[in-house]
Parts: structure tokens; C-alpha cells; sequence
């Protein structure tokens, strides 16, 4: 059977420097062993306080028990008329998708949505940044789910150069009040930064690039991004500054241990809906060495 780097849709990919820790190294990325100076701190990298990841066993009798209460929540929600919505925010390879996906594994699609905007249209480009986001807010009833949102101005844009100096600042000084309004509103809104370290993201995007599955998502703007670490940690903490407010929190979750992340992301949301039937025994205490709020829970 041909590995991925076979395909020849696959363009190689050259060596590149980078510095962990003060340290210059070279990643191949398109060599099929994973060095070990990724391998010893994938899991440990940017202070991680775990050193092995949850027992798959124990993560998944959590997850089913978790997943009953969404069940629970959803019904509540479409019989009280309830709105909720939630962004998931992070790094690329951060594990926003995965965690969405075992949200919205046992609810009804019909009222849980899963909203991942491509790049904005000639139209959208010429409409207030905002509006093409809000077109996709819940209804009653409704749970949404964002895989990215309106924060890729914070973070991305600016980054890469899809944006101005000015637009950003913009956006940094109006997003407050835009949020101040969804909350107003009356729906319950939830703000997901998943945190990882540099090492867990560099050993996701190898697997990615080996896995006969997963390889279409990697991207070259994935290996511009693995080389501009510095710049997104600069605006990801500029962007959690200026964002995180009493009204709308970012929640800050380390997500190096994936299975640990997702059931941090649900119990939370459990946690701050009181909906009919709630089983607080069933939910669990929060990890507040996994979960916490705003730029001070970062590493």
C-alpha cells in the first residue's frame, strides 16, 4: 500500500528551521518518523500538567455520560425555545473540529448546526465584517456550533496579512459590544480558546501529513503558520486581552490531551445552562488544571 507522500497531489515539502525553547532545529516533515524532540514532549509541551493522556476507557465512559445530558439539553432547549451557541477558537490542529463532533454525535441535527465559513466572497468582503457571522446565529431551539468565527480577525488576518493594522484594531475595539448584544439577546454564549503547546501541534500536523485519511488536511497555509508561532502567540494574547469580558469570557482550555479537552468543553457548557433534568452527579467537577478562564489561565 503507498504512503501519502506517494500521491502525487502531495507537493513535498522542504526542511524548515525553527527554535523551541531557545533551541534551532530542523523538521522534515515529510520524513515518516517523527523526530524525537517532538515525540518526548507532545503531550507535556507548554506546560501540560498531565503526563500521559486519560485512560481511553475511563474517557469514554465520561463522554457517553456527558452526551446523555446534551440529549437532555437539546430537548429543554426546543421545548423552552432556548438558544445557544458556542465558538471554538485555537490554533490549527488545536482539536476544534474533533471536539465539536462528539457535541453534536447523539443531538438532532435538525436543531444542532455546525457552522466552518470558507474565505469570505467578493460580496462579504464589501459587507460589515460582522454580518455574514450573524446570518448563521441560532434560532429558538437552536444549538450552533463555530468552527472558527469572527476571531479569525483576531488571530489569522493579521497574522498572515488578510487584513490592516486599522481593520484589526477595529475589530479589537468592537467586538466587545458586538458581544454585549448576542448575550442581551438572551442566548447562551460560550467562547472556546483550545490551547496547545508547540511540540503537540508539530506532531498532529506529521500525522496528518502520513495519514492516508487525514492528509487533505494539511495545508500550505498550515506550514506558513507552523513557522509563525511567535506572531500568532502574539495575537492570540493581544486578541484574549482585549476580548475577554464579564459579559462574554473566553474559556481557556489546555488541549494537548485531547480526551480531556472535549469533556472540559462539555461539562462547561453543562455546567452554565440550568435546563430541565440536569444531573449534576452525572456531569462531574471540572478539571481546573484543564479548564479555566481568560488570558491568565494560559501557559
Amino acid at each position: 500500500m503507498n504512503k501519502p507522500l506517494d500521491n502525487p497531489a502531495l507537493e513535498k515539502i522542504e526542511p524548515f528551521k525553527l527554535t523551541l525553547s531557545g533551541k534551532k532545529r530542523v523538521f522534515d516533515i515529510d520524513d515518516p518518523d517523527l523526530p524525537d524532540w517532538i515525540k518526548d514532549r507532545e503531550l507535556t509541551a507548554g506546560g501540560y500538567p498531565y503526563e500521559e493522556k486519560l485512560d481511553k476507557d475511563d474517557y469514554e465512559e465520561q463522554l457517553e455520560a456527558l452526551q446523555v445530558e446534551l440529549v437532555k439539553l437539546q430537548s429543554w432547549m426546543q421545548a423552552s425555545g432556548a438558544r445557544v451557541m458556542a465558538l471554538f477558537e485555537g490554533r490549527d490542529a488545536a482539536g476544534k473540529g474533533g471536539t465539536i463532533s462528539r457535541i453534536r454525535a447523539y443531538l438532532n441535527p435538525r436543531n444542532a448546526r455546525n457552522v466552518a465559513l470558507p474565505k469570505p466572497s467578493e460580496t462579504e468582503r464589501g459587507q460589515w465584517y460582522f454580518q455574514r457571522y450573524v446570518a448563521h446565529f441560532p434560532t429558538s431551539g437552536e444549538l450552533v456550533t463555530f468552527d472558527r468565527s469572527w476571531y479569525n480577525r483576531g488571530g489569522v488576518e493579521p497574522v498572515m496579512g488578510f487584513c490592516t493594522p486599522a481593520q484589526h484594531e477595529q475589530f479589537l475595539d468592537e467586538t466587545p459590544d458586538f458581544e454585549r448584544a448576542i448575550v442581551n439577546d438572551g442566548i447562551h454564549f460560550f467562547k472556546f480558546w483550545l490551547n496547545i503547546g508547540q511540540e503537540t501541534q508539530l506532531g498532529r500536523f506529521h500525522d496528518r501529513r502520513h495519514s492516508r485519511l487525514k492528509y487533505w488536511k494539511f495545508s500550505p497555509m498550515d506550514v506558513a503558520g507552523i513557522k509563525k508561532w511567535d506572531d500568532y502567540t502574539h495575537f492570540r494574547d493581544l486578541m484574549l486581552e482585549r476580548t475577554h469580558s464579564a459579559h462574554a469570557p473566553w474559556t481557556v482550555v489546555r488541549a494537548n490531551d485531547k480526551r480531556r479537552a472535549r469533556l472540559a468543553v462539555i461539562r462547561r457548557m453543562l455546567l452554565s445552562i440550568s435546563y430541565d433534568g440536569r444531573d449534576l452527579g452525572a456531569i462531574g467537577q471540572e478539571d481546573q488544571l484543564v479548564i479555566g478562564s481568560g488570558p491568565g489561565f494560559l501557559e
